[in-house]
């Protein structure tokens, strides 16, 4: 970055202008540090960024993805993965009370935390009674086309939680949301577990790529 003038290199840039005015190549390049042998940090940045289809695509990395690139150690790629997950846990942060109305408010707190996951997740939204969020908890991670979950699995997590009504969600890898006949049928039985035990089924939504799949929308609960 030294052909760049100092008003142009990222960490310049950010204590004039601030983080927001920064792109998301040289925000990357900040978390890399410093260049190799194979160019600064910044062309790396791009590399990475290329490689991966943008930044919704490096959210998808581990650190052995990272690592394939020249100049990209453990240590390095272990900074980008972190920086990663504290994006994602700031998010949750500040949604931390949020309230769920509608599917939508679901998707739009759950799409950005677990729709780009490289294996297919399941967990549930915990809510109170007012279906307000209380927290996120993972039930089972499973391969990249399926995870075995059990209705008994889903709500310990709620009972364990103290929470009166839940969302469940899962991510499909492939990036299509349309729900499978094992979707529908696991859905069924969570709706009637729910019943007996006591704990409210708001909804249970499918995290594709870019959109979602809520069986309330599409079914009604």
């Amino acid at each position: 970055m030294k052909n760049l003038s100092p008003d142009d290199r990222p960490r310049e840039k950010l204590r004039s202008h601030g983080a927001a005015a920064l792109g998301d190549n040289e925000l990357v390049a900040l978390v890399i540090g410093h260049g190799s042998r194979g160019g600064d940090a910044l062309t790396m940045a791009n590399a990475l960024l290329m490689a991966h289809g943008g930044l919704r695509g490096l959210t998808r990395c581990t650190v052995d993805d990272c690592r394939r690139f020249a100049g990209i150690g453990a240590a390095r790629a272990s900074q980008i993965v972190a920086a990663v997950e504290l994006g994602r846990r700031a998010l949750a942060l500040a949604a931390a009370r949020l309230q769920i109305r509608k599917p939508g408010d679901a998707a739009a707190y759950l799409m950005p935390r677990f729709a780009g996951r490289e294996v297919e997740q399941f967990g549930v939204v915990l809510l109170d009674v007012k279906h307000r969020v209380i927290r996120t908890a993972m039930v089972a991670s499973g391969s990249q086309n399926s995870t075995i979950v059990q209705p008994r699995d889903v709500y310990r997590a709620a009972v364990a939680g103290g929470a009166p009504a839940i969302v469940a969600f899962h991510n499909h890898p492939s990036g299509d949301p349309t729900p499978s006949p094992e979707d529908v049928e696991l859905t069924r039985r969570l709706a009637a577990a729910g019943i007996l035990i006591g704990v409210d089924l708001v909804d249970h939504l499918i995290l594709g790529e870019r959109t979602y799949w809520s069986f309330k929308e599409a079914r009604g609960f």
